[in-house]
């Protein structure tokens, strides 16, 4: 059997690259929350009524939905790796001696990495999300912009090389090994997205969800036009078509081709090994 610290490896790798791969999407996340409705003004309560009226009866429990993609439970059995609650402190330790640079965890937020990483997961089908869900800082620089002689601007090619190490370490990660990793200790996962209010829910489905939600984002033909927003100042895409895509989909919007390209058959290949039996 192996010890602990022979398998930690394996979760932080594919934490390191799921963090890889949400750093993608890191650059488009607006910290907006839409905000809740206003309640509506106080009323009289009604008169009290002559009797009592009868007990409601208790609508039946909702039943879970049926799980999709299951996990095997002999794949996910692994009593070394540490509770959800307690796994900060190894993770960061395990991934400052593995990472081959400083870049990959200079975007990382240290406290709660599983917990955060199933979160931003969980949003990227939205249009919006709370800045407090991300996993990673802001990607470095300014997003780069051209603008042609008829005055449209548009993402300059030269953006895509804030991305490339990132793309790189994503795209290039073994997405079998990696899907291997995270069925062992896929309890972990489980157990955060419970803790984010799924007490039903079962997150390999959802990570499927979102992983098809990404790849239905379009692929225009030419880099799509964009224009400051006067009020925030952040660019905003001219076809609102392009512009209600939610965050994750907007994001491989703004990747170079190859780029987006790329990503596309790593998700590809993730999914036909996160749905294998």
């Amino acid at each position: 059997m192996q010890t602990q610290q022979s398998r930690w490896p394996w979760v932080l790798v594919a934490l390191a690259v799921l963090a890889a791969a949400g750093w993608l999407f890191r650059d488009n996340l607006r910290g907006l929350i839409p905000p809740s409705a206003p309640s509506s003004a106080a009323t009289a309560p009604p008169p009290a009524p002559s009797a009592a009226p009868p007990a409601p009866v208790a609508a039946p429990a909702a039943s879970p939905p049926p799980i999709q993609h299951p996990i095997d439970p002999a794949a996910a059995a692994d009593a070394a790796i540490p509770a959800l609650a307690d796994s900060d402190a190894a993770a960061w330790a395990e991934l400052a001696t593995l990472a081959g640079s400083d870049a990959p965890l200079a975007l990382l937020i240290r406290d709660h990495l599983i917990q955060r990483a199933v979160t931003m997961i969980d949003n990227l089908p939205q249009r919006r999300v709370a800045a407090r869900t991300l996993a990673l800082k802001p990607v470095p620089g300014q997003l780069q912009i051209s603008t042609d002689a008829a005055g449209t601007s548009a993402i300059a090619e030269a953006n895509a090389q804030r991305y490339a190490p990132y793309v790189q370490a994503f795209t290039q990660a073994d997405a079998g090994a990696m899907v291997a990793a995270y069925r062992r200790f896929y309890p972990l996962f489980q157990q955060a997205y419970v803790e984010l209010g799924y007490p039903k829910g079962y997150f390999n489905d959802r990570l499927v969800q979102v992983i098809d939600h990404l790849l239905q984002a379009p692929v225009p033909a030419t880099p799509p036009a964009v224009v400051a927003d006067a009020r925030t100042g952040k660019y905003r895409f001219v076809d609102p078509a392009l512009e209600s895509l939610s965050v994750g989909q907007k994001a491989l919007l703004r990747l170079g081709p190859t780029q987006a390209e790329a990503v596309r058959k790593q998700l590809q290949a993730i999914r036909v090994a996160l749905v294998r039996t």
